[in-house]
């Protein structure tokens, strides 16, 4: 199982969650396969079809996967139908699929004489998807917030210069957090006073192939020579409105969203009361009067404070990365209650 949740880390970013499977042969080979997005095959088919073009036996292999196989008819055929005609016996899934349309796989490959057993690594399943599953509860993206701030607070000094406050381990951090969501908002001052390019980059600094979506918050115009005004990907959302917004990028697919500021953005993000997820990226650095790194939160006493939580599941509440920490924290409760199969028809 742990094979199956590695290969699910392979998938795509989207509306699907992340799915892997891992088939263990008699004489102890590993084939792995994932869901790759909309319209692939499912995890399970792809390790059968790389166990066939390797002239594997199946007859006497156990499949693992860590979201139970479903058994309805989308855009791709019932991944228990391709296990069954596969002739492999034995099926072990890490968490049941609450999808009432896909749901039942279980039962099916049971039903059909298969050796069938769930539970292996389920907490670990569930969380791989814990964002796509709020994102499916609440019908909006899941939003992270990213700070990149002074000891004192500050996102920039008194002049605005603010390149850079966070040193090049957190910058690159901040990139494979960034290879991971679907898309990456800023407000409309920040693409104009930075003009950034929203991009995912790896260690060699090279653009990565699948990149998320810039989004522009507000109803300035950009720039035309600008970086966001030249990709034809950028999407400007024309509305002060956050719910609104994510309401539009829900609608577009995006299940996994980025917000990188400014701090009005941030802000509102926060007073909207639709932050699931912080990265502070906190620098050893004293600027003196600046740029807070959240502004307009309407906020008069102690007793009205946002509550952060530590957050541990995927990595330290609290790490080094070069001279900076990072501050990872939750505005709620993270763990999911139930892990659903892809969205009916893919």
């Amino acid at each position: 199982m742990t094979a199956a949740l590695g290969a699910a880390r392979e998938g795509v970013r989207g509306a699907n969650p992340l799915v892997g499977a891992a088939i263990l042969t008699a004489d102890g080979q590993i084939v792995t396969g994932h869901h790759g997005g909309a319209g692939t095959p499912h995890a399970e088919v792809d390790a059968i079809t790389t166990a066939h073009d390797l002239d594997i036996d199946l007859t006497t292999s156990t499949l693992f996967v860590t979201l139970e196989p479903c058994a309805h008819h989308g855009r791709t055929g019932p991944c228990t139908e391709a296990i069954i005609n596969a002739a492999i016996p034995s099926v072990v899934f890490a968490s049941p699929d609450s999808n009432p349309l896909a749901a039942g796989g279980g039962k099916t490959l049971a039903e059909a004489g298969l050796t069938v057993r769930s539970g292996l690594h389920e907490e670990d399943s569930r969380a791989l998807n814990a964002r796509w599953v709020r994102s499916t509860a609440e019908a909006r993206p899941f939003v992270s917030a990213k700070i990149a701030q002074s000891l004192d607070g500050a996102v920039a000094a008194a002049d605005g210069t603010s390149q850079w406050i966070t040193s090049a381990e957190s910058r690159a951090h901040a990139h494979e957090v960034r290879a991971r969501v679907d898309a990456i908002l800023v407000g409309t001052g920040t693409a104009v006073a930075d003009d950034p390019r929203l991009n995912a980059r790896g260690p060699d600094g090279i653009s990565l192939d699948d990149q998320p979506r810039p989004v522009v918050l507000g109803t300035s115009e950009l720039p035309v020579t600008s970086f966001l005004a030249l990709n034809p990907n950028t999407l400007q959302l024309r509305t002060h409105d956050v719910r609104a917004a994510l309401d539009e990028l829900y609608a577009a697919g995006v299940r996994y969203l980025l917000v990188e500021g400014g701090p009005t953005v941030l802000g509102a993000f926060f007073s909207a009361g639709v932050v699931d997820e912080v990265f502070c990226y906190q620098a050893p650095l004293l600027i003196g009067p600046g740029r807070s790194s959240v502004d307009g939160l309407d906020i008069g006493t102690l007793s009205e404070a946002l509550q952060l939580i530590p957050d541990d599941t995927e990595t330290q509440a609290v790490s080094r990365l070069g001279p900076d920490f990072l501050l990872h924290f939750t505005t709620a409760d993270p763990e999911p209650t139930e892990t659903g199969s892809p969205e009916p028809g893919t």
